[in-house]
């Protein structure tokens, strides 16, 4: 009997060249999907500096703005317009009456403050 060239009798499985095709659809599989993975994150890193970008003039935004508010809301802007536009004026320091704080006992509100009185406030 004559013997073929090529694989022994019995043996099963694949042959060199589809190993390697195998080998080289993996490896460019595995390159691929590393491609794809670079080119998201160098997405993500463009979307994430636009978005830095964007929060950084939002917190500039807010801090002129809230110089803003305070400059509007200072007491010699708000003296000037009250005084012209209501005719109020800043009363005098013999004019103002400073009021203690009224604290309740440590038992909680007197009985006196829960039907509607009001609390004595002893006078000096």
């Amino acid at each position: 009997m004559t013997r073929r060239r090529g694989a022994p009798p019995g043996r099963r499985g694949p042959r060199g060249r589809v190993l390697v095709a195998v080998a080289l659809a993996g490896f460019v599989l595995v390159a691929a999907a590393v491609v794809w993975r670079r080119g998201e994150g160098i997405a993500r890193a463009r979307a994430l500096r636009t978005l830095e970008a964007r929060r950084a003039q939002l917190v500039a935004e807010r801090a002129a703005l809230e110089s803003a508010v305070r400059q509007a809301a200072s007491r010699g802007r708000i003296g000037g317009a009250v005084e012209h536009q209501l005719g109020m004026r800043v009363p005098s320091d013999t004019q103002v009456i400073l009021l203690p704080r009224f604290r309740p006992a440590a038992g909680g509100p007197s009985s006196s403050t829960r039907s509607g009185a009001l609390p004595s406030v002893p006078t000096s």
